[in-house]
């Protein structure tokens, strides 16, 4: 049997939709973090999955063993630094640092990953659900392919923390695959940025994920 875990979502997009979705039908307790309880996400989010639940902010994070980073990236810092106490807890980041023409946000000289690392240095920062778009977590079963399922590739400093994540990807239905330290991110936003040029730009569409292939 999974570990229920306590989960708190920052952003309730797209992304973060679909992640919590996913999650609070696998029996996880899964709470939306708000400052208005009444907004219109909020309300939408609560009314497509009544399971879930929302909390003020402050409150939200600190029942929470694990934070969902999933708001947009440039308001990433606001809501990180808004959220209270973030010490000890594992924040997957979901975020994307996007520039100008779908470059890097960042202009390659620091990943999205380690900025918000930098910024909240007592958490335990995973990157994690960010090289695909929304629909692919809306529905992760790619049939026909025997055992091999889709590949999520992760990131993070903290091996207890990236193992408890990889957990969570296994649950919904991906291959979790850990590039190592945090540094990494940066190269997984790349792959984020190929998939959305591939799949929006150039009119793949949004169907198709990457894989793992081992000897």
């Amino acid at each position: 049997m999974n570990t229920v875990q306590k989960i708190t979502f920052l952003g309730i997009g797209n992304v973060g939709f679909a992640l919590a979705d996913k999650l609070v039908n696998l029996g996880h307790a899964v709470t939306i973090a708000a400052r208005d309880l009444t907004s219109a996400t909020v309300r939408t989010a609560l009314e497509r999955n009544p399971k879930l639940t929302a909390r003020p902010l402050t409150e939200a994070v600190t029942a929470a063993d694990i934070v969902f980073l999933a708001t947009p990236f440039p308001a990433a810092e606001a809501a990180l630094l808004s959220a209270g106490s973030l010490s000890g807890k594992i924040v997957v980041d979901c975020t994307n640092p996007v520039g100008p023409g779908l470059s890097h946000g960042l202009n390659n000289t620091l990943s999205g990953g380690e900025f918000l690392q930098n910024l909240i240095p007592d958490a335990l920062v995973v990157k994690a659900f960010t090289i695909y778009g929304f629909e692919n977590f809306e529905n992760s079963v790619y049939p026909g392919y025997g055992a091999l399922k889709p590949a999520m590739l992760v990131a993070g400093n903290d091996a207890s923390a990236k193992h408890t994540v990889s957990d969570l990807c296994r649950q919904l239905g991906w291959e979790p695959v850990d590039t190592g330290n945090i540094s990494m991110s940066l190269h997984l936003e790349h792959m984020t940025l190929l998939w959305i040029k591939m799949a929006r730009v150039q009119g793949l569409g949004a169907g198709f994920v990457w894989a793992m292939l081992r000897r």
